[in-house]
């Protein structure tokens, strides 16, 4: 008789004798097998997957066929493990995680290499979580979970809600209520927070998630019936099923209608994970845009921030937006190109410490309208595109990196809390922010590699099965998928979206703003930000100094300013303070408590960076530049102080030291004397005419008097009364005119060499001279 056998690898016939035992049997059909089956794993069952009783065939190597009741043609579902399963798991150890999918089947090897599945491929795994352990791929596919609501942990946010009735209050109807005071009929009774009316009546154009899900819960589980409770929400899953119960070979050696996903039919969402975006403050995001109002490029940054209550909306939530870091990347006018963040978990695991995380991302596209006013160009509207398909795979990408956990869900996860934001331009040329959340079934195709971006933003393409080379794809299968609208007669028809469709189906809008009064969570600003070397603003220690006030190298408890992000992580990669001391230095940044401040200023670790930032920080000049024009007339010159020399070019002024230090401009005035002001002229000489002279003939070299003349008093009657005040560009103009009169045309040579000692008494002098006259 002939016997069918059924196994990961396909359908395999043997013939046999009903005399025969499953041992004889067993070595016939061995090696029909693949090579790397472990013959001491195989295992024979009366019926697929788990339903059937399932032996080893050690166990019954001695029994006969005939006493099994078999007949000819009849099934055996055979299973088996592969020897390099074993090897493998074993060279690992018992620390060792284990595969994240086993291979069990030889048509997923090509040329000996195991062929990881399609969904591994087009998203990256997820960041580290709270707790700091790695996790699996977010494409791998979701286990489902017995029980979900007693193992998955949620949010505090989401258990406070779930505890909420969420009814909507109405007050008594002066109308049509006919009852008491603490009466209630269906005029004034409480709304369902997913009341259509309420909701329109308010202009809210989504369900808030919890709305969505009381909704979906009430029509899914009737707790009268006293039927046991299912889980309410399930993600959408659009890839082919691993695992099939029918027992073909994995694909695509095999589909079946259990494994192979269904049509596609694309709705808009009708509910979003959170309601409002809400910016701690304006310095935020205009702190943000000055990289593009210096560079001219443009600029994406992550938002960090915390998830709170919306009451605008029923049972509604908010993400409160405290600080945007700039991960590196090269900006273009056009675009921005991100490099390898490589420290993207320090960067996580520091706003953890001040109570938030990462909650979005942020990027401009902004043209400048050239009107000088500041106005710029809209791009975004309703007749091209509000976001790209290029943007909206790039934010499905982030959303499956970042899951939100549920005991809802059959799988512990359903959707995400990422947003998504883009500063552009507004029809009335104004700077504006809109924000946005990718749909569930966009995450979903962007998972299973089923949609690709288009060279037209407004619409997102439907991959082939087939790869470029045209053989058929071994890593996705493409499901039917339609989209319904409007036509242009009025009926709601169903088209089919290959090759594209519209890109509105995949995504939701958000409310945003910033709050009355803005209480901020970092309090300092005037840091530079981080990446930002190519506009000239990089984070020296230099920055740090000057933001910590530690040029004395020691610092005040209650002067203690340590309240931005950005200086944290700049603090963070000197690698100088302790894990116990950077907790302590986020406490003092975000808390602003008085006793966390006492308790850091006599940390070791803190007294350290003052000490390395006193060093080889930025050196205060002990006398301020703006009081140097002041007092150098009242000062006695120091035989140093005799090397220097004067150098007028255009009417500008800059003394010069001989003995090597670097020279710095004093004054700005017209005739380029030391200490010029009123129409632009040196010390004691009033008026444009003698700053002309004093450009003209050169100085001559005089010697120090014994005697130290003060003419401050001088300065100040032979000065109009608003002193030190600016040059006039009158006065720029006739000693620029008066400077080039006295150069060669044709080589703009000096005619004479204008190099000698200045002498601030002679100065003084002719001042006291003229004034008498």
């Amino acid at each position: 008789m002939l016997l069918r056998f059924r196994g990961p690898d396909g359908m395999i016939r043997q013939e046999a004798n009903k005399d025969d035992t499953f041992g004889t049997v067993m070595k016939l059909l061995l090696p029909k097998l693949p090579s790397t089956v472990d013959p001491k794993t195989i295992t024979v069952s009366n019926s697929p997957g788990d339903r059937g009783q399932r032996r080893k065939v050690a166990d019954v190597a001695n029994v006969p066929i005939v006493q099994t009741g078999l007949g000819h043609g009849d099934v055996v579902f055979i299973e088996y493990k592969h020897k390099e399963d074993e090897s493998t798991s074993q060279s690992n150890g018992n620390g060792a995680a284990p595969k994240s999918q086993t291979l069990t089947s030889s048509s997923n090897r090509l040329n000996g290499q195991p062929v990881l599945p399609a969904e591994d491929r087009p998203i990256d795994p997820l960041p580290y979580n709270a707790a700091g352990s790695t996790t699996a791929p977010i494409s791998a596919v979701a286990a489902r979970i017995r029980n979900p609501w007693e193992v998955v942990k949620q949010s505090k946010l989401d258990d406070r809600l779930d505890k909420l009735d969420g009814k909507i209050p109405r007050k008594r109807d002066a109308k049509m209520c006919r009852h008491g005071a603490k009466g209630m009929c269906d005029y004034c009774q409480p709304l369902d927070p997913f009341d259509a009316d309420y909701l329109e009546k308010n202009k809210i154009k989504y369900l808030s998630f919890h709305s969505y899900l009381r909704k979906i819960n009430g029509e899914k589980n009737k707790p009268e019936l006293g039927a046991s409770y299912i889980p309410p929400l399930v993600e959408p899953f659009f890839r082919v099923r691993q695992n099939c119960p029918s027992g073909h070979p994995v694909w695509p050696e095999g589909i079946c209608s259990k494994c192979q996903p269904s049509a596609i039919s694309l709705q808009p969402q009708v509910f979003r994970n959170i309601d409002h975006v809400e910016f701690a403050s304006p310095a935020v995001v205009d702190t943000f845009i000055n990289a593009w109002r210096i560079g001219g490029g443009q600029r994406l940054g992550y938002l960090y921030g915390r998830y709170e209550q919306y009451e605008v909306v029923p049972l509604g939530t908010k993400v409160v937006v405290e600080a945007i870091y700039e991960p590196p990347q090269v900006d273009e006018t056009d675009g921005v190109s991100l490099n390898a963040w490589e420290n993207e978990q320090e960067v996580d695991a520091l706003a953890r410490l001040c109570g938030i995380e990462r909650v979005g991302v942020i990027w401009t596209d902004l043209l400048d309208a050239g009107a000088n006013d500041g106005s710029v160009v809209c791009k975004r509207h309703a007749d091209s595109y509000f976001l790209s398909s290029l943007e909206v795979v790039f934010a499905a990408r982030l959303q499956a990196q970042h899951p939100k956990p549920t005991k809802w869900s059959d799988t512990g996860r359903f959707g995400s809390n990422f947003v998504t934001c883009v500063i552009s331009g507004n029809e009335q040329g104004e700077i504006a922010i809109s924000a946005y959340q990718m749909s569930n079934e966009a995450v979903e195709m962007v998972r299973a590699d089923i949609v690709e971006p288009s060279a037209e933003p407004e619409s997102m393409l439907v991959r082939e099965e087939e790869e470029d080379d045209g053989s058929v794809s071994r890593t996705r299968y493409i499901p039917e998928v339609f989209y319904r609208h409007i036509n242009e007669y009025g009926a709601n028809v169903q088209e089919n979206a290959k090759p594209a469709f519209p890109v509105e189906y995949l995504f939701v809008t958000l409310t945003h703003g910033f709050p009355d009064e803005a209480k901020p969570l970092f309090t300092d600003v005037g840091f530079p930000i981080e990446n930002r070397e190519y506009i000239g603003e990089s984070q020296e220690h230099s920055a740090i100094t000057r933001m910590l006030k530690a040029q004395s190298g020691k610092v005040d408890a209650k002067s203690i300013s340590a309240s931005n992000f950005h200086l944290l992580v700049a603090i963070h990669k000197m690698d100088v303070l302790s894990k116990d001391e950077e907790a302590l230095l986020c406490r003092v940044a975000t808390k602003h408590d008085l006793a966390d401040k006492f308790q850091l200023q006599s940390a070791p670790g803190w007294q350290t960076l003052l000490m390395i930032l006193q060093s080889a920080g930025e050196r205060i000049p002990k006398r301020p530049r703006e009081h140097r024009e002041e007092t150098a007339g009242t000062t006695q010159r120091s035989k140093k102080a005799t090397g220097q020399r004067r150098i007028a070019r255009r009417g500008d002024s800059r003394v010069r030291d001989d003995t090597g230090s670097s020279s710095q401009w004093l004054g700005r005035g017209g005739g380029g004397g030391v200490g010029g002001g009123g129409s632009g002229g040196s010390v004691g000489t009033t008026g444009s005419a003698a700053s002309d002279s004093a450009l003209a003939t050169p100085p001559t070299p005089m010697t120090t008097p014994t005697t130290p003349v003060v003419a401050s008093s001088l300065l100040t009657s032979s000065l109009p009364s608003s002193n030190f005040c600016p040059p006039s560009p009158l006065s720029r103009t006739l000693s620029s005119t008066s400077a080039d009169a006295n150069r060669n045309a044709d080589s703009g040579e000096p005619l004479a060499k204008r190099f000698a000692a200045v002498r601030l008494v002679s100065r003084t002098s002719e001042t006291d001279h003229s004034a008498t006259e």
